[in-house]
């Protein structure tokens, strides 16, 4: 593949190159297979979107005929990145990092070819390494320059304590380049101190420094935080088929063509053409995102499981049948909430009293979400925006799904 058509590929979703492009051409331009590395701490034992991104840039370049290695931080892992944090990560034991690994690879292999990937482990290396072998490499940066990082900068202005092993952790991610001979590392946005302290580490070894590239942390379900489990707006990649293609309908539509970017395989171009689409009109975006489910989906599932997922979503929310109960509960609806006879539908429906699988009354956050997926009906009809206002009469039918049933009388009484 010629140089200009790999540069496409290797840009896709890409935040930055550094230190510039030209440092990566250069190296194309000498016509071999790049040494291409992704360090990973198993610090969990199951993979989300979030993780994937990173893979699924390993999964384009190799499909390009570049070398993949996939390094898994079983030493990295018991110190913990500091990355982003503002305290001390807690550190993991060796046993509760061992078993994380076993299931790390099953997942990713879902995405690379295991027969074309590297698998290495850093434990290989800093096992055998003696307490000199350490104060050597510690000697090769100062403290300054690990001040420079944005989360240890704010931790010391703060008198937030930083610990000594917690300067160690740049310091071996950068020798685990150094030790692969790294002609490129993919990484998050959060990882730029550490990936570019490498470039610092190889060039003291006598290596020539490997090119960066940074990728975007991927934004969660509820459009606003980074993908996590922790904040219970992630999509997990061994999650059921139906589950999958449902919670990436519940995402906001506004994160659709980044996603698109960086989590499917469709090409540039089309994507550019369903953005222009979306721009004008000529896509609606529910369509659209039934597309970026089925395409995600069938990233970690079978295509026929990925498209039975998507005929079992359709029909549970887009069915023409709807019947409600003979006996539905009645709820009153003082006219005093009321604006020209309309309300906010999220705070309407807040106010039914609607309740999940486990009896817990549900929360405004998953009313929206349930909005989004087309899962509330109003005499028939589903609502498709968290913003709209209802028309409230007596006699009114709301229902989420099939099963939950409301029907509004307008109270009078002041």
């Amino acid at each position: 593949m010629d140089i200009e058509s790999q540069l496409e590929i290797f840009r896709r979703g890409v935040v930055e190159i550094l230190p510039t492009e030209d440092d990566l051409v250069k190296k194309l331009k000498e016509n071999r297979s790049l040494r291409i590395k992704l360090g990973v701490d198993p610090t969990a034992s199951d993979l989300h979107l979030g993780h994937c991104v990173p893979i699924q840039k390993l999964k384009q370049l190799q499909d390009i005929g570049h070398e993949i290695y996939f390094l898994i931080g079983n030493f990295t892992g018991q110190i913990g990145d500091p990355s982003e944090q503002s305290k001390t990560r807690p550190a993991l034991s060796e046993e509760e990092v061992a078993e994380h690994a076993k299931t790390y690879l099953d997942q990713v292999f879902r995405i690379l070819n295991k027969n074309k990937t590297k698998v290495v482990y850093n434990a290989d290396w800093f096992n055998s390494m003696t307490f000199k072998d350490v104060v050597k490499l510690a000697a090769q940066t100062t403290v300054a320059r690990m001040l420079e990082r944005d989360d240890f900068e704010k931790r010391y202005k703060s008198n937030a304590p930083i610990h000594l092993h917690e300067f160690l952790y740049p310091i071996m991610q950068a020798y685990d380049s150094v030790v692969l001979k790294a002609d490129l590392e993919i990484g998050g946005t959060d990882q730029r101190f550490n990936m570019l302290t490498a470039r610092d580490y190889q060039e003291k070894h006598g290596q020539e420094p490997q090119v960066v590239l940074l990728l975007p942390i991927l934004t969660g379900t509820d459009g606003t935080l980074k993908m996590s489990k922790t904040y219970g707006n992630s999509i997990g990649i061994t999650e059921p088929p139906l589950e999958m293609f449902s919670k990436v309908m519940s995402a906001p539509d506004e994160l659709m063509i980044q996603w698109f970017e960086l989590l499917t395989e469709v090409p540039v171009k089309e994507i550019r053409a369903f953005e222009e689409k979306l721009g004008s009109g000529a896509i609606h975006p529910k369509d659209l995102k039934k597309t970026l489910a089925a395409e995600i989906t069938k990233v970690f599932c079978p295509e026929a499981e990925a498209q039975a997922a998507r005929s079992e979503w359709e029909r549970i929310h887009e069915s023409k049948e709807f019947e409600a109960p003979e006996t539905v509960e009645e709820i009153k609806v003082p006219v005093a909430k009321l604006k020209d006879g309309k309300v906010w539908a999220v705070e309407l429906i807040d106010s039914l009293g609607f309740r999940d699988k486990k009896g817990k009354r549900i929360s405004r956050s998953e009313i929206r979400r349930l909005i989004r997926q087309g899962g509330i009906i109003v005499d028939g009809t589903r609502i498709e925006s968290d913003e709209a206002d209802l028309a409230v009469k007596s006699g009114t039918v709301i229902s989420i799904g099939k099963k939950q049933f409301r029907k509004l009388l307008l109270d009078t009484k002041k």
